[in-house]
């Protein structure tokens, strides 16, 4: 397969974030992402024309977030089939793109099973294709239906566990509109909170190296109107011992069978802080980020990044990013995982489109999730 991905001349909508599209132009059909690696210095389309293209674009990280990262996995399949690749071959490749976010490869399986099923029954590579594209699609519209029901659950979870509103929430990375088929995870309990006039303060870590809070979260708190803060990490202890939050709300990457929450470095600092405050810490997912086919947290894979992402410090500007500045020393070693994992014990509750459990036991994640998903095993690819 080519390799392929252009920039789109035309303008973004500004009136809402589209994080992923399926397109069709005459030139045959395509996977549109808005770059997230410009923002928030500019909104601009990333076309991809074919697999490998879409699966750069997802380690390079214009494409990110555990529930787009599973549609974007479904339409490069799709992507793959209707042009007439191998999609085999694709969904090989779009599955290890990234190990810790199982999202992604649950969609692959998912596009792929339907392809490989249309094909099992006789029909054409062409209908076999056309199979996959509607799961993806199908898996693109649940996704955003299951991020209006996790925004109401976690409202209501709020309700509880602080009573009288005016929150002041704290979050980490980025959980919106970015990061989802619909309105997102965590944010989208935020958002429907200050909708409800009952967010009093969105405290924004910066979220180091790559600055996701800073660049990401900061943007989508700013289109929505609401009331926020941004922080360098290592200031959330300063917010806590001041009483400043009420609950920390994170997304996951991954939710092993035990309840263990795999979430971008810098969660389970965070967790720590919140039980030592006594302040709820809340974790918001679908369920396709829930992965029983791994017991508990040791079984993560968690992705290093590179060193550079920590030496070295990028500012996107318009043109993408601009030459990057050195902040350590030539030949210094880094220790740059991409995620973190907090054990069942130090999260409050997890929020599904299902509802809450709380506390979060193996029985109690194992009869909220529909575990019909995945067959309580995965699928090979």
């Amino acid at each position: 397969m080519a390799d392929h991905y252009a920039l789109s001349e035309d303008a973004v909508d500004c009136s809402a974030v589209t994080a992923l599209r399926w397109d069709e132009p005459p030139e045959g059909p395509v996977v549109v992402l808005l770059d997230q690696r410009r923002l928030p210095a500019r909104e601009v389309e990333l076309v991809c024309t074919d697999v490998p293209a879409l699966v750069e674009a997802i380690r390079t990280l214009a494409v990110r977030g555990a529930p787009l990262l599973g549609i974007a996995g479904a339409y490069g399949v799709a992507l793959a089939a209707v042009r007439g690749f191998d999609a085999e071959e694709a969904a090989g490749m779009l599955a290890g793109a990234r190990p810790t976010a199982v999202n992604l490869a649950y969609g692959v399986r998912r596009a792929l099973a339907a392809y490989r099923g249309a094909m099992a029954g006789g029909e054409t590579a062409e209908r076999a294709a056309e199979a996959a594209l509607a799961e993806a699609r199908a898996l693109h519209r649940e996704d955003a239906e299951a991020s209006t029901r996790m925004a109401a659950h976690g409202l209501a979870l709020l309700g509880e566990l602080a009573p009288g509103g005016g929150y002041q929430l704290l979050t980490h990375c980025n959980t919106g509109a970015l990061v989802s088929g619909g309105e997102g995870t965590a944010f989208a309990v935020a958002a429907a909170a200050h909708r409800a006039g009952e967010l009093r303060r969105l405290w924004v870590d910066e979220t180091r190296p790559l600055l996701q809070g800073a660049r990401l979260t900061a943007y989508e708190a700013s289109r929505a109107g609401m009331a926020y803060t941004l922080l360098a990490d290592n200031a959330a202890g300063s917010l806590f011992a001041a009483g400043e939050v009420d609950a920390v709300l994170i997304g996951a990457d991954r939710v092993t069978a035990d309840g263990s929450v795999a979430n971008k470095v810098g969660s389970y600092p965070l967790a720590v802080l919140a039980r030592y405050h006594h302040v709820p810490f809340v974790v918001v997912a679908p369920g396709t980020t829930v992965d029983f086919g791994t017991p508990d947290g040791s079984g993560v894979e968690v992705e290093q990044r590179p060193g550079h992402e920590v030496t070295e410090f990028a500012v996107p500007g318009d043109s993408g990013a601009l030459p990057s500045v050195p902040v350590a020393p030539l030949g210094t070693q880094v220790y740059n995982p991409a995620f973190d994992v907090t054990p069942p014990e130090l999260v409050t509750a997890i929020v599904t489109e299902n509802g809450v459990v709380s506390p979060v036991t193996k029985a109690g994640l194992a009869e909220l999730c529909d575990r019909s998903r995945s067959g309580n095993g995965m699928m090979s690819i």
